[in-house]
């Protein structure tokens, strides 16, 4: 049983650290010059603060064993690293946020299902669904007679 929230806890936590690394470190983000440097002094502490924590949380995720408690360490952070994100996505109305960047050639994700969809918006919802299930999965191994 906590094979299967290790695995789930684990593509939970290279959501919020691995993808955004391998995404946001290009010209879009980093290196791009139309933002302000310390706007990309921003974005580069921020993506590899999550890339430190991921790497943080995959240690306790498969060092813990059998100890189920560990386990809630990495599933509380990366609910923290997704609240983030969804704080600033409920805020951008706002704030004045934007979810794409059309201007440095970022454009909308388009799903053929459900028509336009922002990537990150795509990404992290299932993220936060896996999580979900991690915890679900945890909350029985840790508290049985529940």
């Amino acid at each position: 049983m906590l094979l299967a929230a290790k695995i789930l806890l684990t593509v939970s936590t290279l959501g919020y650290s691995a993808i955004p690394f391998a995404f946001d470190t290009n010209k879009t983000h980093w290196f791009n010059h139309s933002w302000t440097s310390h706007a990309r002094f921003h974005c580069v502490w921020q993506v590899m603060s999550y890339v430190y924590i991921g790497l943080v949380s995959l240690y306790l995720i498969w060092t813990a064993g059998d100890d189920s408690w560990r386990l809630w360490v990495p599933a509380i952070l990366a609910l923290c690293a997704y609240g983030g994100f969804w704080t600033a996505v409920f805020l951008r109305k706002r704030l004045q946020l934007s979810l794409v960047d059309e201007v440095n050639g970022v454009t909308p994700f388009m799903l053929p299902i459900l028509g336009e969809c922002d990537a990150n918006v795509t990404l992290f919802s299932s993220a936060v669904l896996l999580l979900g299930s991690a915890s679900a999965v945890l909350a029985v191994a840790t508290f049985p007679s529940v």
